[in-house]
């Protein structure tokens, strides 16, 4: 067959099956050419889910009459004029695509109005068919309508799902906006009726946060309730935004909203960074709830890997996912139960010490102790601290309204119920504790302590074992060897598709190794960082606390079940067991009262 040009109309159109795969996507194109416009509002009007007309009109800088036909051709912008433009990007379209490519396989009206100008304009394309400009009385900004989308592509048309769901991806991807734009004002219309408004806030200040009405209109009450602000700042980038205690998990990933330098995007490296910073406080098989705004120099991000611009790359993706990672586990470790019951500190009196166990010797000689031992970490562990040792039970002693100090967040045992859960009365109401759980995540905590005190151990092998692996496997073991080193592996090269393994980390070395030390090279080389190590270290770690903590129908004394909230109050992650389930819950006197109707 012999080398043809493609005309320019069926160009356009494979250009649209890269940026145009439903009314979603035409949305979403218009809207950031209108965000990056300067629009304050934009006006959306659909009909039938965007299929029979998606309708944009903004209050942005508009477009000159002479530059309308230039605006609708292929590879025309505004915004990038050289390389270095294109390297650093800061606006949300760039590429020249997203017009000529829907106008190519719809009805489409292109009118607009500069703020200087008398009048405006407008050009009109039928399916690509480009026709002439002509005056139009347009206030200032831009309008943008797309009738019949796909008319003259039946095969893509027949792709469309219902009008209903059509529309919900229309409104979850406005829904993304505006989590990332609370200064812009959107109104959206469907077949005629007003279906949605967000009101602007104003102007947005640089480095401001989501504000929490928007947060409280986009995604509920409940999430509002639940998040935590996260704002940090290091290595050339900051992570702001809010994310979900883990008791507030989702059975899918749609509350997961990432935006980098405000461009709404997926990405698997944060989001395995997000994963690993929810490790140990979340339950197996939920996801976490988010919205994450990451900013750092736009010459660190390529934005221009992705047809419809939903993904990114960064230069420096190792140091992006350790920065997320280490932002959330510290945002998550203070989680501690009673955080946000009370804000009092707690108070302390004096009482008799808890009657813990000691760990068994099986469980010394897995932590490298001398059978017998008894190290601090581990006698504060089944002991008393200082600082709890002094719990005085509320019953026994009343508090009185003048008591110094205030009320502890979890206020005060009362009693013990079925042998499982230990009731609390604080400033607030009611407080239920499962004391396993509970007990579970203070040992769980205090052995990690104590094992990151003494540092990782290794242990030689008496016999190397040799692996056979793959070659990139062998590169990535090769380049890698410091980190190997530090995670207690001592690991060479011994051909291009062999490693020979010398030593392991001493508290794993009863376990399938050699299968660890290919999940840390996979890691390694997708995400440049791992945490196979500290997750399987754990997963031991939780056992032996487990089997350590008090069981259910074992009777607790009030100054017992006094030390454990105390402990809880000031244990990282302590509002979630080892396993992720929630270890308290409370009940405030108002919603008691509702109980038996009390007040009405």
């Amino acid at each position: 067959m012999n080398i043809r040009q493609l005309p320019e109309v069926l160009i356009n159109q494979i250009a649209a099956g890269e940026v145009v795969e439903r009314p979603a996507s035409v949305v979403k194109e218009l809207v950031e050419n209108a965000l990056d416009a300067g629009a304050k509002r934009i006006d959306i009007d659909l009909e039938e889910g965007g299929v029979r007309l998606i309708r944009i009109r903004d209050d942005g800088g508009g477009i000159a009459p002479e530059e309308l036909p230039l605006a609708v051709s292929r590879h025309a912008t505004s915004k990038i004029a050289s390389i270095d433009d294109l390297e650093a990007v800061a606006t949300l379209g760039f590429r020249g695509e997203a017009l000529p490519s829907v106008a190519s396989v719809s009805r489409f009206r292109l009118a607009s109005r500069r703020r200087d100008a008398e009048h405006g304009a407008e050009l009109r394309i039928d399916g690509g068919r480009l026709g002439e400009v002509a005056p139009n009385a347009h206030p200032h900004g831009t309008t943008v309508e797309v009738r019949d989308l796909f008319f003259n592509v039946p095969a893509r048309r027949k792709f469309l799902r219902a009008e209903r769901t059509e529309l919900s991806h229309i409104e979850e991807w406005l829904r993304t906006l505006a989590l990332a734009r609370p200064d812009v004002e959107l109104r959206v219309t469907h077949n005629g009726k007003p279906s949605r408004r967000w009101k602007g806030e104003g102007q947005l200040q640089a480095g401001t946060m989501l504000s929490e009405v928007r947060l409280h209109e986009a995604l509920g009450e409940e999430f509002a309730r639940n998040a935590l602000r996260v704002d940090h700042a290091g290595a050339g980038m900051r992570l702001h935004g809010w994310i979900a205690q883990p008791a507030y998990n989702r059975a899918s990933a749609d509350q997961q909203y990432l935006y980098v330098n405000g461009r709404s995007v997926r990405d698997r490296n944060i989001a395995h960074a997000v994963r690993q910073g929810y490790s140990d406080v979340l339950f197996h098989g939920r996801h976490p709830a988010y919205v994450l705004f990451l900013e750092l120099d736009p010459r660190g991000v390529d934005v221009n890997v992705h047809p419809a611009k939903h993904e990114v790359r960064f230069r420096e993706s190792r140091l992006v996912h350790d920065f997320v990672y280490r932002t959330l586990h510290a945002a998550l470790a203070d989680t501690r139960a009673g955080s946000m019951a009370a804000p009092t500190a707690p108070m302390q009196v004096a009482t008799d010490a808890p009657r813990w166990s000691m760990p068994s010797p099986p469980q010394q000689q897995a932590m490298g102790l001398r059978v017998g031992d008894a190290p601090a970490a581990y006698a504060a562990l089944y002991a008393p601290s200082a600082d709890v040792a002094s719990m005085q039970p509320a019953v026994a002693m009343p508090m009185p309204d003048d008591a110094p100090g205030g009320m502890p967040p979890l206020g005060f045992a009362v009693a013990q119920l079925h042998g499982i859960y230990i009731l609390a009365e604080n400033a607030d109401g009611l407080i239920v504790v499962d004391m396993h759980a509970a007990h579970e995540r203070i040992g769980y905590e205090k052995l990690k302590a104590a094992h990151d005190g003494t540092g990782l151990r290794t242990q030689p092998l008496l016999v190397p074992s040799s692996l056979a692996v793959s070659e990139r496997e062998a590169d990535v073991a090769e380049r890698e060897a410091d980190t190997l080193a530090q995670l207690g592996f001592e690991v060479q090269r011994s051909g291009p598709q062999s490693l020979l393994l010398r030593s392991v980390p001493a508290l794993l070395a009863h376990g399938d190794v050699e299968a660890l030390l290919r999940d840390v090279l996979a890691d390694l080389r997708e995400h440049g960082s791992t945490r196979r190590i500290a997750e399987t270290r754990d997963e031991l770690l939780a056992t032996m606390a487990c089997h350590g903590a008090v069981r259910a129908n074992r009777r607790l004394t009030l100054p017992e079940m006094n030390a454990l909230l105390r402990e809880m109050e000031t244990t990282e992650r302590s509002g979630q067991c080892n396993h992720g389930r929630p270890t308290w819950t409370r009940f405030s006197l108002a919603e008691m009262d509702k109980w038996f109707l009390r007040g009405r």
